[in-house]
């Protein structure tokens, strides 16, 4: 009983959830990433949200980089908290700009990705990474 209301962790545990939020988390983003980066590459004319005034085919551009480069590095570990920061940005103009006037159900998606991405930010890449084997650390 004292199991279940045990509030330690174990480190490997913490580790293995990382890897886990990393894999998949980058892996549906990609699904959202290829289409857009389609849309780029098929050069006709582009329609998409430019919440800064760039441009549309600038504004998919950036959204194309964090959903498919960035996702990319995470799923790996590579350069994770620098890629987690554009994930981070794309997410929140998603939930809080181009769906700022939808109902939640419209934001949703964003904002748990947004939650996914904010905590592999805060938290870093973990003992199963790139960046890891990179630090030296043992």
């Amino acid at each position: 009983m004292k199991r279940i209301f045990s509030t330690s962790k174990s480190p490997v545990a913490v580790d293995f959830w990382l890897l886990f939020l990393r894999v998949f988390g980058g892996a549906f983003m990609i699904t959202h990433g290829l289409p857009k980066m389609e849309k780029l590459m098929a050069g006709g004319e582009i329609s998409f949200y430019d919440p800064f005034g760039f441009g549309d085919t600038f504004a998919l551009a950036l959204a194309v980089f964090a959903e498919v480069i960035c996702a990319s590095l995470l799923i790996i570990g590579l350069l994770t908290r620098p890629a987690a920061i554009f994930l981070v940005i794309t997410m929140a103009v998603a939930a809080f700009m181009a769906h700022a006037g939808d109902p939640f159900g419209k934001k949703e998606m964003s904002l748990l990705y947004l939650l996914i991405y904010v905590t592999v930010l805060v938290t870093g890449a973990g003992r199963f990474s790139i960046d890891y084997l990179i630090s030296g650390k043992k």
